[in-house]
């Protein structure tokens, strides 16, 4: 009776997990949504096949201005609906999953064993974020392929999420919606390591035993690790959303992420890995946000 009670207590904190983290996360994608799509165009544009070389975008003030004129208002939110579709379960499972990891280590004292709590920290969000992206993967390159989909009316590439994935389904098979999934693993276990130990540890050290910090530090500490751990891991997600473009293209640009690598270097240099990087910066407000939101609504819950 005893281990049942455990069990049911389990899955309702599992639940209730899940839930504080994608109500969180849908809330702070949409309102960060045209940021994330010049991001992306910035990032992408360049191996496009509907953005000529004389008209990409030249930052981040001319995507704003030229998007709404091109595309529409509206346009700034193409491929959000995919994107909280996907955003809800990559981020609830990621929460979810880490706390679930966290508990696999032993309990380490930040103040006797800094490096083993900072570490089993970092190994906890690596390995959630990348058991819940094998999930979601085809979410995240369809939510890509949309948000740098210029086209407007009849021009459009794709009509929809579900057009999005049974075309190119059709032309590349399952491959095709996987491209760039190594890079990706790479990269998620990199910026969720960061993300996610760098909060937990950052949190534990500035914060101590105080279960109730003010909303603005606790914003601030989840700031800097997201501004940290989007930096460190950009260039990942730059070869990965390289690799995402020339799925559905008969004449492939890239034969995989280290001919990606040396490509991009070639073309432009360091420089290149980190186009649409600022706009990431700012982008990240709503990471933090999550961040935060999500220690709320758990001690709301009571599961804190």
């Amino acid at each position: 009776m005893a281990d049942s009670k455990n069990t049911n207590s389990q899955v309702m904190g599992f639940l209730g997990d899940l839930a504080a983290g994608g109500i969180s996360a849908g809330v702070s994608k949409t309102i960060v949504a045209p940021i994330e799509r010049v991001k992306l165009l910035l990032q992408v544009q360049a191996s496009s096949d509907q953005i000529a070389a004389d008209k990409r975008y030249k930052g981040i003030m001319d995507a704003f201005r030229r998007i709404p004129a091109e595309q529409g208002v509206g346009s700034f939110w193409r491929g959000n609906l995919s994107n909280v579709i996907r955003y809800f379960p990559t981020q609830a499972l990621n929460f979810a999953f880490k706390d679930k990891y966290k508990a696999m280590f032993p309990k380490y004292s930040p103040k006797t064993d800094f490096w083993k709590f900072f570490g089993a920290n970092m190994a906890s969000g690596g390995l959630a974020g990348a058991t819940s992206l094998l999930f979601v993967y085809p979410l995240d390159f369809a939510r890509t392929r949309m948000a740098v989909d210029i086209g407007t009316g009849a021009n459009r590439q794709f009509t929809g999420l579900g057009n999005c994935i049974s075309t190119i389904y059709k032309k590349d098979g399952m491959g095709g919606l996987y491209q760039g999934f190594g890079m990706s693993v790479a990269g998620i276990i990199v910026y969720r390591a960061s993300y996610f130990g760098g909060y937990d540890t950052l949190k534990q050290v500035v914060f101590g035993d105080n279960k109730n910090p003010n909303f603005f530090a606790s914003w601030l500490v989840a700031q800097t690790v997201t501004v940290v751990a989007g930096l460190i891991s950009y260039p990942f997600d730059t070869v990965r959303r390289r690799l995402m473009m020339q799925s559905g293209r008969a004449e492939k640009l890239y034969s995989g992420p280290f001919d990606c690598f040396r490509k991009l270097y070639a073309e432009a240099g360091v420089k290149v890995f980190f186009h649409g990087g600022f706009s990431n910066i700012i982008r990240g407000t709503g990471g933090a946000l999550v961040l935060v939101f999500y220690d709320k609504l758990q001690k709301m819950m009571g599961l804190k």
